[in-house]
């Protein structure tokens, strides 16, 4: 990776926000895994993200952590960069883990806002602040309120771009666009700004994102990836025709639950068994029909 380019311009376009497959024995199928590595990066994404909130991160021991981590460094090999996933509410045990996770390889770290405890916007400021001083890799911040129960406001995220050296971005998952314009409109150059809403992306970047960090990417990389593509070059009256193609498959894959229907629709694809450890589950039947009967008309 260049290290003179800005985390902004190597981390534009598309990525996969990766599942994490199971076996039956609901052990980790690192050789499903490696089948969904090679499918995406053919498929034409820009990097990857593992151990996500869609990797099913809360349901993983340190080890298997530690396993997929060292698995999709092999699997990959260089061809596009990785980010990690670390994230959580307790914020000295994610400078431990910060510190201790194999993470030479890795890009930078994403790292999902403190879910449940419900910070003050300075305590967001100052547990980002603790993490990007520990961290050995850039940061890039996760906002996520529909997962977290806290909104990580726009002000803070500027305040944390400006103020924060090792901050290089953020994954913006609200669905509030004006926040997110107020986010693009006051950072700085070189301050990555990238999407955690597949339905949402195509006006985003139109707004000026950078890119998006994606669950429909995992069953859909060639398409989703070309739309992005054609978005950032500005051209939308023909990224629009894929982005309402697929405008169904955004609403089954969050229905019930992600990754419940990322995993539905792989299963479907024969690139994995539907296995998820609880307490998520797999689709309802119905749901299940409507994924199969939307791959067949595809």
């Amino acid at each position: 990776m260049n290290k003179n380019m800005s985390l902004r311009s190597q981390l534009s376009g598309t990525g996969v926000a990766l599942i994490t497959p199971f076996k039956q024995n609901s052990q980790v199928d690192f050789d499903a895994l490696g089948k969904v590595i090679d499918y995406v990066i053919d498929g034409g994404v820009n990097y990857l993200i593992t151990l996500g909130t869609t990797g099913e991160t809360p349901t993983i021991s340190k080890q298997e952590k530690f396993d997929i981590i060292h698995y999709t460094n092999e699997k990959v090999n260089g061809r596009v960069p990785i980010i990690v996933g670390i994230g959580g509410n307790n914020t000295a045990e994610l400078i431990n883990d910060l510190q201790s996770y194999p993470l030479d390889k890795a890009i930078a770290v994403l790292s999902a806002s403190p879910y449940y405890s419900k910070p003050s916007q300075e305590g967001l400021f100052q547990h980002y602040k603790a993490l990007a001083a520990a961290s050995p890799k850039p940061i890039l911040l996760y906002n996520v309120p529909g997962r977290t129960g806290r909104n990580l406001a726009a002000s803070t995220t500027i305040r944390l771009a400006h103020e924060v050296p090792n901050i290089a971005g953020i994954k913006e998952a609200t669905d509030d666009m004006n926040q997110c314009m107020q986010i693009l409109k006051d950072r700085p150059e070189d301050f990555l700004v990238v999407s955690g809403d597949d339905a949402l992306i195509l006006p985003q970047i139109a707004c000026g994102m950078d890119g998006v960090i994606s669950v429909a990417a995992n069953t859909f990389p060639k398409d989703f990836s070309e739309m992005i593509r054609l978005c950032l070059a500005g051209h939308f009256a023909t990224a629009r025709k894929i982005h309402y193609k697929l405008l169904e498959a955004y609403d089954l894959l969050f229905v019930e639950n992600n990754p419940a229907g990322v995993k539905g629709f792989l299963y479907e694809q024969g690139l994995i068994e539907n296995i998820l450890r609880l307490p998520v589950v797999p689709l309802s039947k119905g749901v299940q029909g409507k994924v199969r009967d939307f791959l067949k008309h595809f």
